[in-house]
């Protein structure tokens, strides 16, 4: 495997879809960089050589885009600063429920997890 920006990219497929394993880098802004470097985006990342290699990490960083540790860093902190404050939105994230507004009476069950089944018990 290909070793790029300290992150393992898979040799089997082309560059245009191996960058986006990047935390930060998706098929748009992986695409920019591969025509700021005139890198076909065809190449298998296997095949890349290591002037190549250099070219697109060099890209990368002279954009000046947070990715990997940065990213996460920086976005762990946004969330510190919301729960901090104690607005609406940090009282949705403890209670993991949708915080942009979504209803919940149906649907939401990503953030809400599966059901829980509420009924009478029998008893003794």
């Amino acid at each position: 495997m290909a070793r790029l920006l300290g992150v393992e990219i898979p040799n089997e497929k082309k560059i245009e879809y191996s960058l986006p394993y990047i935390y930060g880098i998706g098929l748009p802004l992986s695409r920019k960089v591969l025509a700021a470097t005139n890198i076909d985006p065809n190449i298998r990342a296997g095949e890349l050589t290591d002037e190549q290699i250099a070219a697109i990490t060099q890209a990368i960083q002279g954009m000046k885009i947070p990715i990997e540790g940065d990213l996460r860093r920086e976005l762990q902190m946004h969330m510190k600063r919301i729960l901090g404050i104690n607005c609406y939105r940090a009282h949705r994230h403890r209670r993991g429920l949708p915080v942009r507004g979504q209803r919940t009476h149906t649907n939401a069950r990503t953030r809400k997890g599966p059901r829980k089944t509420v009924g009478a018990q029998k008893s003794k």
